[in-house]
This record gives C-alpha cells, structure tokens and sequence, in this order.
C-alpha cells in the first residue's frame, strides 16, 4: 500500500470516527431542560420530541457513514475500480465517452444504494415526525427530473472537463476553472427562473397586508424588490423556511407556504429583513468569490495529482486515464475539502450574524426575529443544545441560542 492510499484511507477513518465522537457529546448535550428562552413557546412533550428527533436521526445517519465506508472499501479493496475501466475501455468508445460511462456506472450505483436509505428517511423517520408530505408520485418524479437534469446538465459539463484534461495538456487547470465558474454563474441566473419551477411552484405574494408591510420595509432600506414569491414547500414536508437566490432580475427572496402560515407579519418581515441583509452585507456575492476560488485551486491541485503513476497505484489501476484520475483525486482532495468546508461553515455562521443583527436593527423590532427564530426551531424540532464540536463541523447557522442572544445583545 502506497503513501496515497495510506492518506485517502486514514483520512476517511479520522472523518468516520471524528463525526461519531461529534455525535456521541451532542447526544449527551440533549439530556439538558427546556432552555429558560423557549418557555411558554415549547412544551416538555415537544422539548422530548425535537430531542428523540436528534436521537432517530443521529442513529441513522451512523448507519449510513458504516455502510457507505464499509462498500467504498470493498470496492476499492475488491479491486472493482479497475475491473470497471477494464470493462468500459472494452468498449472501445474513446477516452471521453468512455471517462463518462465509467464515471457515469459509478454514480448510478452510489445513487442506487443511497435509494433505500433516502426513502426510510422520508417515509419512515419524517413520517414517523409528522414531517413527510411526499407521495410516491411526488418521490418518484423528483428524481426522474433529476436524472434529466444532470443528463442535460452535468453530462456536457463533465465532457469539457474530460476533454481538456485529455486534449489541453498544461493549459487544462485554468480552461476548466473558465468553463465551470461561467457555468456556476449561468446556473445561479437561470436557475430561478427555469430549474427551481420544475419542482415547486412560486407564486408572486398576494396583495394584502403582509405584501404591503414588505414592500415598505424594502422601500426603508432601498432594497429593489418587484415582489416575494411564495413556494409551496409544504407539496414535500411541513418544515418552514426562506431563502435568497439567484442575481440580477432573476434575483428571488423566497418563502415557503408552511412559514407564512405559521408567522406573524411583523415576525416574517423581520424574516425576510434577514435574507435582504444577507444581500445588502454582499454575503452572496463574497460566498460566490470564495467558490469561483476554490474551484480555480481545486482544478489546480487536480492538474498536479491526475497523471501520478502512485495515485493510479494505490486503487490497483493498470491503466492512467483522466476519468479515474478525476474520481480518484476527489477521494484524495477530500481530507482538504473537510478543512475548507470547516472555514466556509465558519464564515457562514459568521454572516447569519451579520444578516440577524441587520434584520433587528432595521426593522426597529429584535424581538419579531427572535420570536420568528423560536417559532422555526420549534415547529422544526431543531436541537437546541447542540455540542460545541458538532457545530464546529456541521453547522452552516450558529445555534438558535446564540442566534437569540446576540440578538439581544445590544
């Protein structure tokens, strides 16, 4: 066993066991009482409810890091990756379609054995949780837009980044970072507009109250909003939330239908104050830059990694192809991308703040935002004392707690 393997293997046991240890404190930290901010908002049955919510899922999710690791090995040790490239250049297609029929049979079967665990997810434990408002029909053609999606989408996608790394030679890094950054951008515009419609509809908000309440505080901050578009989430689940998508006049600020009827309108101005200040603080625009950067170093780093004879060694490869190269780069790369999704959770956290302490300020009303922020944790059975450890590696939002007391905090 090489140096490499040796890496990608401890690494993937490091992440395993640190992820379960995560765990373990945050299962202990849900012993605690009702926290004193949650009184008269939530009950002791529903306090017991959100915490053996953690515990279902926490279980689950256990199960699920075992079996995946568990056929990764397998495959890997079972020698199935160049089995499968000895297969495929069989074909004898040429190296770009046969880069996507490799890549291709690989993400078919990880999406085939994340199938079962998906529909327990859904019909089982959001059932079990009065969440799941997803039929079979509703399930099933999901992913068959999917599929579509990622035919029409991801198929011409992975071909470029194929074909450079095939073709370009030194000059492929930076011509793949090129196509995908126009790409993400592309997506980002179009996406409102075109992708999101095909599984949920988005009506403009109804004239009323709430509208006009919206509109004049967007007015107060000279935010250029035409309208709110409300979703009907609750076609899939009875969980509520809001969301800021896309840029330029495909922009959308976004509430689902279970939010509005669960909120006042002062809460949900305050709501919608939060995401408008996730825009005015330039929160998306930054995120979006730190994206396009890490996808230029990740393409670099490829470029280093994808032809050494010891990557291809330590998966029992007899061939060097981009194809496996690309898989097994991303098998390498993944002890980085855990530490470069740890800053990007960081700064994430970070702006929720920004865009809380923006929404209360703005709004002359700190209170609707933390009434709204309670509302959500507890109609969302979110875990209101989670372990400092698996915040540091889970959480893109701070705790709700904290959320409330900065807040608070003049």
């Amino acid at each position: 066993m090489n140096y490499i393997a040796v890496i990608i293997l401890f690494a993937m046991i490091v992440e395993v066991m640190t992820n379960g240890l995560a765990d373990f404190l945050n299962l202990r930290m849900a012993g605690n009482d009702l926290p004193k901010a949650f009184s008269g908002m939530c009950d002791e049955d529903q306090y017991r409810q959100s915490q053996e919510y953690l515990r279902v899922n926490t279980g689950f999710s256990w199960i699920v890091s075992v079996v995946s690791l568990s056929i990764t090995l397998l495959f890997w040790f079972g020698k199935w990756f160049p089995y499968l490239d000895n297969w495929t250049r069989s074909w004898g297609r040429g190296p770009v379609l046969t880069g996507l029929m490799y890549i291709g049979i690989l993400i078919f079967f990880k999406v085939l054995l994340s199938l079962p665990f998906s529909i327990y997810s859904t019909f089982v434990i959001e059932e079990r949780f009065g969440f799941n408002k997803t039929g079979w029909v509703t399930f099933i053609i999901d992913r068959v837009k999917g599929f579509v999606l990622a035919m029409l989408i991801g198929v011409p996608l992975l071909a470029g980044v194929l074909g450079f790394f095939i073709y370009a030679g030194s000059n492929a890094w930076w011509y793949c970072w090129i196509v995908v950054t126009v790409f993400i951008l592309a997506i980002q515009y179009i996406a409102p507009m075109w992708i999101m419609p095909l599984f949920n509809k988005f009506e403009p908000m109804a004239e009323g109250e709430l509208k006009d309440a919206v509109m004049a505080y967007a007015e107060s901050i000279q935010f250029p909003l035409k309208n709110v578009f409300v979703m009907d989430g609750s076609k899939r689940s009875s969980k509520a939330n809001a969301f800021f998508t896309g840029f330029g006049k495909n922009r959308r600020i976004v509430l689902f239908d279970t939010l509005i009827e669960q909120h006042s309108v002062e809460e949900l101005v305050a709501i919608l104050a939060h995401e408008m200040g996730h825009y005015k603080k330039k929160h998306i625009l930054k995120m979006m830059a730190i994206g396009v950067l890490q996808t230029g170093i990740v393409f670099f780093l490829l470029s280093l990694f994808i032809s050494r004879q010891e990557l291809f060694d330590a998966f029992y490869m007899e061939y060097k192809s981009v194809h496996a190269g690309l898989i097994f780069f991303g098998m390498l790369y993944a002890p980085i991308d855990l530490f470069v999704g740890l800053f990007l959770q960081y700064f994430s956290r970070k702006n929720e703040y920004e865009a809380d302490r923006f929404a209360a300020k703005t709004t002359g009303n700190p209170n609707a935002m933390s009434e709204s922020l309670k509302k959500l944790s507890v109609r969302n059975l979110t875990n209101l004392t989670p372990h400092p450890l698996y915040v540091f590696l889970n959480y893109s939002h701070p705790p709700v707690l904290e959320r409330i007391r900065a807040i608070n905090t003049p």
